[in-house]
């Protein structure tokens, strides 16, 4: 096990360099992309701000192909954590946005239909849209899957990076970064640590073609 995982860490320190010219979304920064609308996989078309709740929103940035999200052998991954997590925001009224940009991998595991069904099968909560273009993900500047943002009710960033400090086992796990942001949040504690590490794959963003 601790071969895989090492394995899947070689695989992040290699997938998370930044994609030129994203920005690097810092604390405060007021959200992005918020009336941008997107296609949920009830079939609604929904904005990030439609899904905000009383006490602001958490935006997943997530596919259905990276072993970091669904596990792979040696590692659970982190998808098994999405359905509590859920809960567990909606109890803090935090609204949850599951958000694939996976747009270069919509033929080979990252289509609609596939979100659909693994939205259902992983008994996933709040939405799942699918990013067209990768547009929100380039104007938060999300480099993983997963990568996860939080905002405050007043839509300003107060977290950012990863759900916790270990993506092989959820019961090994020591510091539960989003939940206690979530908390502290909520709580009008401050935010500690309001950073941290993005682990995980690359997003599979369409080519760009650049003029010169």
């Amino acid at each position: 096990m601790l071969i895989k995982l090492a394995s899947l860490a070689a695989l992040a320190a290699f997938t998370v360099l930044p994609h030129d010219p994203l920005p690097d979304l810092a604390v405060g920064t007021a959200l992005p992309a918020a009336d941008k609308k997107m296609k949920d996989v009830n079939g609604k078309e929904i904005s990030l701000k439609d899904a905000v709740g009383k006490n602001g929103l958490l935006v997943v940035f997530s596919c259905n192909t990276c072993p970091f999200v669904v596990g792979s052998e040696g590692s659970e991954g982190w998808e098994g954590r999405y359905p509590a997590l859920g809960a567990f925001s909606q109890r803090m009224g935090v609204g949850m946005v599951l958000v694939n940009s996976n747009e270069g991998k919509r033929d080979a595991g990252d289509s609609f239909a596939d979100m659909q069904a693994r939205y259902k099968d992983k008994k996933y909560s709040g939405s799942y849209v699918l990013d067209a273009g990768n547009v929100v993900a380039d104007a938060f500047g999300a480099r993983t899957t997963p990568h996860v943002f939080l905002f405050n009710k007043d839509l300003k960033l107060v977290y950012k990076g990863a759900i916790d400090d270990n993506v092989g086992s959820a019961s090994a796990v020591k510091e539960k970064y989003l939940e206690k942001a979530i908390s502290s949040l909520v709580e009008g504690r401050p935010i500690d640590p309001a950073t941290t590490r993005n682990v995980g794959c690359s997003i599979k963003r369409v080519a760009v073609e650049h003029k010169h």
